[in-house]
């Protein structure tokens, strides 16, 4: 799954990147180290502006969504915190996602995206101390080797509030990992490559299998992944040490490097 990742592109820099033609953000856009569900992200989707005549085309726009997505049909918000992910493999069909992944698609920019690796515990601990329980786990930080933005695959709904507020919400779609990084997770974002972004983004295309075929899962050997401060896994830390390589004895185990 993916339950964690950063985002720090400034608002200009996103709107020159995804060619934003709306920008529908109101306030500012801070940087995000620590993105973890319920919070709000930026996101860009292709839609019609509030209050736009029908004859106008959809245009391109950047907006803000809260993490977890929530169908039209759910009863409370709440049910949004535990549907932060959709699996590639079946969003076309779950009844979560299904109208969203016909018409409601989006791209959620990302610097990389944080995962746990489970360390094995130490087999003979030193005299006077115990040995560990619970398995012990280590953040590693992901990204694309030439820190371009990633562009990661969602999907967005509009839930309308008991007091009568609209709120976008939205899910990271994820595939399964290629080997180089399935040994810290199975799992990762999907990123939609840049030539595909416009049909991805398009609500007119319906047709679930050629938009099933606009999803390709990342090449072996095109991410790094490194070790980071235990910091992240607490989310009320912030800022971009949370994304630098782990300093001596911030790892929780001196060879997470032989990983890779």
């Amino acid at each position: 799954m993916c339950g964690r990742y950063a985002t720090s592109r400034a608002r200009q820099e996103l709107l020159d990147e995804f060619q934003v033609q709306f920008d529908a953000v109101d306030g500012e856009i801070e940087p995000d180290y620590n993105v973890a569900p319920t919070k709000q992200v930026p996101a860009i989707l292709t839609r019609r502006p509030k209050d736009a005549p029908e004859e106008e085309d959809a245009v391109r726009t950047l907006r803000t969504l809260r993490w977890g997505l929530v169908p039209s049909w759910a009863k409370d918000l709440a049910i949004g915190s535990r549907m932060i992910n959709a699996r590639v493999e079946t969003a076309h069909e779950k009844p979560s996602y299904r109208r969203a992944f016909a018409k409601r698609r989006c791209l959620l920019p990302a610097d990389g995206y944080f995962e746990w690796y489970t360390l094995q515990g130490k087999d003979d601990p030193a005299e006077g101390e115990k040995k560990s329980k619970k398995p012990q786990k280590q953040p590693f930080f992901i990204r694309p080797k030439d820190e371009a933005v990633m562009a990661i695959a969602g999907l967005y709904e509009l839930w309308k509030s008991p007091e009568d507020e609209w709120i976008w919400t939205c899910t990271v779609i994820t595939t399964n990992a290629p080997d180089d990084l399935g040994r810290i997770h199975d799992r990762m974002p999907m990123v939609v490559e840049p030539g595909r972004w416009e049909a991805w983004l398009d609500p007119e295309l319906t047709d679930v299998e050629e938009v099933r075929g606009l999803l390709v899962p990342a090449m072996a050997g095109t991410m790094d992944a490194y070790p980071v401060s235990k910091m992240v896994n607490n989310v009320r830390n912030n800022g971009p040490q949370l994304i630098e390589p782990a300093a001596n004895g911030d790892s929780s185990d001196d060879h997470s490097d032989a990983l890779f």
